[in-house]
C-alpha cells in the first residue's frame, strides 16, 4: 500500500504544480486547498494561501530567470507538496479515494480547455557483454519513436 501512496502523491504533486501555470488554477486551489485543510485542521484559506505562494514563486521563475530558473521552482514545488501529500496519506490512507478523484476532476477539467499533459515514458537499457556492432532500436511508442546513441562504435 505505501507504494501506492507514494506514486499518488508523486503524480497528485505533478498535477498540482502543471495546475498552478494553468487556466484552471482557482479550481484546482480550491479543491486542494479543501483536501489539506480536512486532514490538517488549518483553514482552507490558510492553506490556499501556501499554494498561492507556491505558484507565485513559479510565475516569478517564469518572468525573471530562464529555463533553468522555471525547472528550479517547478522542482522545489513538486517536492514540497509531494511530501505533503505523502504526510496526508500516510496519515489517513483512506483519503487516497479522494485525492484521486480530485486529480481526475482536474485532468478533466484540463481536457476540456486545453491540450492535456502528454504522456511520456522513458526506458533505458544496458545492452552488455560481447561485442555489439549493430543497431538497437527501442521505443515506447511505435507511432513516435526516437533513436538515441550513446556511446559505442557506429557501423
Amino acid at each position: 500500500m505505501e507504494a501506492e501512496l507514494v506514486a499518488l502523491a508523486t503524480a497528485g504533486a505533478t498535477a498540482l504544480v502543471q495546475q498552478m501555470v494553468g487556466e484552471g488554477w482557482e479550481r484546482a486551489r480550491t479543491r486542494i486547498a479543501g483536501f489539506f485543510a480536512a486532514r490538517s485542521g488549518a483553514d482552507e484559506e490558510t492553506v490556499g494561501a501556501e499554494l498561492d505562494a507556491a505558484r507565485d514563486d513559479l510565475v516569478r521563475a517564469g518572468q525573471d530567470g530562464g529555463e533553468e530558473a522555471v525547472e528550479e521552482a517547478r522542482a522545489e514545488a513538486e517536492t514540497e507538496w509531494r511530501a505533503r501529500m505523502r504526510r496526508s496519506l500516510r496519515a489517513a490512507p483512506e483519503s487516497a479515494a479522494e485525492l484521486q478523484a480530485i486529480l481526475d476532476e482536474l485532468r478533466r477539467e484540463q481536457g476540456t480547455g486545453a491540450q492535456p499533459a502528454p504522456v511520456v515514458h522513458h526506458t533505458h537499457n544496458t545492452i552488455s557483454g560481447g561485442t555489439n556492432q549493430g543497431v538497437f532500436i527501442q521505443a515506447g511508442s511505435v507511432g513516435e519513436t526516437s533513436v538515441h546513441h550513446h556511446g559505442g562504435p557506429r557501423a
